[in-house]
């Protein structure tokens, strides 16, 4: 008997030093992270890291630069094994699905582990898989309407003037401003479908349905986009170019008169010196005879993730600092990251005048607009969609039929699909 009770005891001191190991593995007082940007999401991190070891001085914190592409890639790798991955990892806005859905046992579900009130819906949205949520909402893409107002007013318009307006409105005044001018209103990146999909959530669209299914053939949302869209490139309203680089560069050239884009193209913008005080921003036009049609969109943005890994607690604590209204007003001046976190836009650096911008508090204009951006229904095949819809577009306007081309673009997402 005392041999058995000696085996017992010796069991029991073993699993509890196991259990202790164990514990000391998953809880070490570290946290890692993975983003990238060094001017901007990893400068905004550093100050986050700054501000919570204010407070919490022992809590060993580890930033590392990793490419979206190099994060998604090494999730795939670690095949679910989460030790091979860090504690919190930046996720885009529209791969947060696919990989919560292929890779559940990576991505922690935060849903009742963090104070969600406050951040703009249609950023909330993204990161909710099977209605629970996973990832804590950073940057704002909210979509500005930027207008070179020396150019408007060549042809006797203001920024007012295109404040609140349709796209029919739009497609008068740019035809006007063309003729007295010679330039064009707008340009993008040809078959990227930026702008299509901006205007296709700016009245309440997507490109699939709640129950999952690709809602591209007989979308009249989408088709009505498309039509406005093309017309604009007809009619050189809006011009097409073959590269992102091209694009920037009609900006910082003046060849074009302004842009409509995610909030973040302000910081191209601002850094072109010499066009300071000549630039204005207002909210960008609507859709005309669409039922939820609105003045407001969103393109990009990234979320924060907590890894199934060691310290979940610690990772969540940390993260606190995105509900911190301090922690938004130091980041701005040196990132222009703009919150999705609603009662920063009364903090002073978001209340500023902006001389570049006429003297526009545009932060706190982009952080309102943002409160009235449509949700938008995403899915796993976000960007397979995406692509198959710039294709239909493009034919679109060399000829092809609407209708076919996006029945075309429909059947090509569901094979991909699975369907």
């Amino acid at each position: 008997m005392k041999k058995l009770i000696s085996m017992l005891l010796a069991l029991v001191l073993v699993l509890g030093c196991a259990a202790f190991a164990e514990a000391g593995e998953q809880a070490d007082g570290k946290l890692t992270i993975w983003c990238w940007d060094k001017t901007f999401n990893i400068a905004a991190m550093e100050k986050a890291k700054e501000m919570y070891q204010a407070d919490h001085p022992d809590v060993e914190i580890d930033i590392e630069e990793v490419l979206s592409e190099d994060i998604e890639s090494r999730v795939i790798a670690s095949n679910g094994d989460t030790s091979t991955l860090p504690d919190i990892l930046l996720v885009q806005d529209h791969s947060i699905q696919k990989f919560v859905t292929n890779y559940p046992e990576v991505y922690h579900d935060i849903t009742d582990e963090f104070d969600f009130s406050d951040f703009m819906p249609a950023k909330l949205g993204l990161s909710v898989v099977d209605g629970r949520n996973y990832g804590v909402p950073f940057d704002s893409g909210t979509v500005v309407a930027a207008w070179r107002t020396d150019y408007l007013e060549q042809a006797g318009y203001t920024v007012a003037d295109l404040t609140d307006i349709d796209w029919d409105r739009f497609l008068e005044i740019g035809r006007d401003v063309k003729e007295k001018t010679g330039m064009p209103m707008l340009s993008g990146q040809a078959g990227a479908v930026d702008t299509v999909l901006i205007m296709l959530q700016s009245c309440g669209g997507s490109m699939f349905n709640e129950d999952g299914t690709a809602n591209l053939a007989g979308n009249e949302k989408l088709k009505a986009v498309i039509d406005t869209y093309n017309t604009m490139v007809a009619e050189g309203i809006f011009i097409e170019v073959n590269s992102w680089d091209e694009y920037i560069g009609t900006l910082s050239n003046g060849s074009v008169v302004g842009t409509i884009n995610g909030c973040w193209i302000l910081s191209t913008i601002m850094s072109l010196a010499d066009q300071a005080g000549k630039w204005d921003i207002t909210n960008m036009p609507a859709m005309v005879g669409v039922d939820g049609a609105t003045n407001y969109s969103n393109n990009g943005g990234s979320t924060w993730a907590v890894v199934n890994n060691k310290d979940i607690d610690l990772a969540l604590d940390f993260l606190q600092m995105y509900r911190n209204v301090d922690f938004y007003d130091a980041i701005l001046p040196a990132t222009s990251a703009i919150a999705t976190f609603t009662p920063a836009k009364d903090a002073p650096n978001y209340t500023a005048a902006s001389d570049f911008f006429n003297g526009t508090p545009i932060f706190a204009t982009i952080v309102e607009f943002g409160d009235s951006v449509p949700a938008e229904v995403t899915s796993p095949f976000y960007y397979d969609a995406r692509g198959n819809v710039g294709t239909a577009v493009t034919n679109a306007l060399n000829g092809g039929d609407l209708d076919s081309e996006l029945q075309t673009a429909q059947d090509t997402t569901e094979f991909t699909m699975g369907f």
